[in-house]
Order: structure tokens, then sequence, then C-alpha cells
């Protein structure tokens, strides 16, 4: 990167523009790219200079770094305004991070994620969208994929629900209550990626880019896709963990609650490798929070409608998260002290009722007045 071409630099992420792609660096590796309130700021302005750019056709947002393309959101950040009783600072944190999240969503030029490594959380708010854009979502064999946030006391956020809600059967519900995390045949199978390449072809790819001529955003695209049709996932996606385990997923996700599913789970009477995966999700579901599980469900049920809605009631949910949910102690316990041992609200899943659900997804807003009130699609 010359001088001329840097648009803009941090300490955390660099933006510049070359061969008319504009280039998103995440350059926190030390937080495994997790996202702060600088770096979501940072990438906002460049995509905004960028929007109306004749010279820029196409954007790439990518980590130079093998652990992580983006791990999540600064969870101790957040943690700390609650210590601190900054709550405006966590606020602006989530209405700016979800004002990118829709950004990226609604973007008029193609979006191009490069997911090596752990794409976590905040990190799946700044890849998903490129599949609305005309762009992709690459994976490699690196990937570790995950909306972990039941582990913590949260929810799949960052618009995460509206993907979620899209993928086959009951996959989304699935992934959403237990945070599982799946590798990239996986991710593919579940239509949360669009195409794969080895990890160690990505520097070639990112050089191709910077020197094949453009004429258009698409012909971007159609370089990444001829670059990466020469690389085969293994498994392949239709062998994958979720597609193995696919039928007993449906059978048991696809009912109405938690209580539900746990209770079908330990009924399950199926053959060997059925019943040990019940107990394996039992034991899992057992160890997150009862309300957040329940919580993300709905997250998932509720995301029919457009990403502006579904990023409006995220909001929504991190303040009822943090000021009557199990997000606080949920980071303390994981987080900061590391004791795993959480003191969740409801001790049992069986206890959390609808209504205990419902209270979480009240605004402490009025529409008008909501600060996303102005998103729209």
């Amino acid at each position: 990167m010359s001088t001329s071409e840097a648009s803009a630099v941090s300490n955390e992420v660099t933006t510049y523009i070359a061969n008319r792609i504009g280039f998103i660096e995440l350059e926190r590796p030390q937080a495994l790219n997790a996202l702060s309130t600088g770096m979501i700021r940072a990438m906002l302005a460049a995509l905004e200079a960028w929007r109306e750019d004749p010279g820029v056709l196409a954007v790439v947002v990518r980590s130079a770094h093998p652990r992580a393309f983006c791990a999540g959101g600064d969870v101790r950040f957040l943690y700390e305004t609650v210590q601190r009783g900054d709550d405006v600072a966590r606020d602006t944190f989530f209405i700016e991070e979800y004002r990118l999240d829709h950004v990226i969503f609604t973007y008029p030029k193609p979006y191009i994620a490069l997911m090596n490594g752990v794409v976590m959380g905040g990190g799946m708010g700044i890849s998903q969208g490129a599949h609305r854009t005309g762009g992709l979502r690459v994976v490699t064999g690196s990937t570790r994929m995950a909306m972990p946030e039941t582990r913590i006391g949260l929810f799949p956020d960052v618009g995460a629900g509206w993907f979620l809600a899209r993928t086959p059967g009951a996959l989304g519900r699935y992934l959403a209550v237990t945070g599982q995390t799946i590798g990239p045949a996986d991710a593919l199978y579940a239509g949360l990626a669009d195409v794969y390449i080895d990890d160690e072809a990505l520097p070639a790819l990112v050089d191709t880019l910077c020197k094949e001529v453009f004429e258009h955003g698409a012909d971007v695209v159609a370089c990444v896709e001829r670059e990466t049709a020469a690389y085969k996932v293994a498994p392949t996606p239709d062998t994958s963990v979720l597609a193995s385990t696919r039928s007993f997923i449906d059978g048991h996700f696809a009912l109405p609650d938690i209580a539900q599913i746990l209770a079908s789970l330990e009924a399950e009477q199926g053959g060997c490798e059925a019943a040990e995966w019940a107990e394996q999700t039992i034991g899992v579901l057992r160890e997150r929070s009862p309300l957040s599980m329940a919580v993300s469900l709905e997250v998932v049920t509720r995301a029919e409608g457009a990403m502006a809605d579904c990023l409006r009631r995220d909001l929504d949910l991190t303040r009822s998260s943090f000021e009557q949910g199990d997000v606080v102690e949920g980071i303390r316990a994981r987080i900061i002290d590391k004791d795993n041992a959480p003191r969740w609200r409801f001790a049992r899943i069986e206890d959390v009722s609808a209504d205990d659900v419902a209270r979480m997804f009240e605004s402490p807003w009025s529409a008008a007045e909501h600060p996303l009130a102005d998103l729209q699609g």
C-alpha cells in the first residue's frame, strides 16, 4: 500500500483504495480483532466515503492475522461500562455497531468478506451482509464461525437472527440457542458462506485483486469466484457435521420453546448416534443461560421481517439484557473471573415463562424516538 492509497489509518483498522477496490483491514490481533467503538467508526467512515465514489467498485474486508477475522464485540469494554455506570457508552457502542451492520447489509456495491479464523458475534455482523450486496462470504480451512452469545447470557445480535432464520430447517434455531461453533463446510451447508479457499491461498487472492483490471463491481466478484473455484472444502458441505445431524436438529429444535426442546432431547430413544448427540446437546443447554436461550429462540422466530426491524429489536434487547438479564454475570463468569460458574437469573430452563421472555423484548424507546428509527430495509 502506497501512502497515496491510504485514506484512513488507525491503530486498529486500516482502510485504503487499491485497484478500484476499497480495502478494510482489521488490525487488533491481541483481541482477535474484537470490535471497539473506534474500529466501528473507522469502518463506517470508509464505507460512507466510498458509497458514491466512482473510483471504488467493490469493498473487501479482511484480517491479515491467521487466528481471527473478528471474534465479536469488545465484551470486556461492555462489562466495564456496567461497573462504572456508563450506560451512554454502552448504548453508543451498540447503536453504532448496528448502524454499521445495516450499512453493510444495504450497501450499493459488492462487499466481500474474507473470513479466516475466528468469526463470531460482531464478526458475523460485519460479514453476513455481504450476501445481500452481490458480494461474497469467503470461508477458509481455519474458519470457526459461531454466535456463542448464550454462553455469556446474551443473544445472537448484530442482525444475525435475520440470517439464522433463513438457514435450512431448524439449523438457525439450533445455532442461536446452543452457540455451536461450525467449520467452513457447515457454514456453506447452512447458507452462511458462499465460497471456500485454502488459507494459504488468501495472500495470492488479495494480490490478484490488486492487479487485475476491473470495470465493474461484478468483475471483482467474478474474480474471487474464479480464484476460489479451484479449492474444495473437506468434508464436503453435504457430509458436514450439520448435514449429518440435520435430521436430529430438525426433529428437536423445530419445537416452539426451550423447555419442549429439552424434554424432547431427554426423551430421545433413537439409535446410538441419536442418543449420544442428544446427550451432548443436553449438556450444552444445561450450561447456557436459560433466559438468554429462550430469548435467542424468540429472536430467530421474530426475524421474518426487515433487517432494520431486527436491528431495532436487537438494540432493545441489549438494554434489557444488561438491566434485567444474565449478560453481566455471564461476562463475569466466562471472561473476567473465569470461574465458569455463572449464577443465572433462572436456575432451570423449565423455570423461564413466556412472560419472562416477552418482557425482555419491551423497548425503552417509543417508535419515533428509537435511536435506529431511521433505518429502512
